[in-house]
């Protein structure tokens, strides 16, 4: 539960830092909401069941190719 509510915690830090730096022209916001961020997501992978873990790579194995393909077309 304790976990939750840290996520909850960071998440709603990181919208408002966002929602902030819209309307401010600071770069605290910017990089406050980028570091929360990258936060959430390494606590998300840390918790995560390896169920996930296998899903996402399947997805980058799979899905990792077309998308090279794609963006490489786009940039000739």
């Amino acid at each position: 539960m304790t976990i939750n509510v840290f996520l909850i915690l960071f998440l709603t830090t990181t919208i408002g830092s966002l929602i902030l730096y819209q309307k401010t022209n600071q770069d605290i916001y910017r990089v406050l909401a980028v570091f929360t961020a990258v936060v959430c997501i390494i606590w998300g992978l840390v918790i995560a069941h390896w169920a996930i873990h296998i899903l996402s790579l399947i997805a980058i194995v799979v899905l990792g190719e077309p998308l090279m393909k794609m963006v490489q077309a786009t940039n000739k």
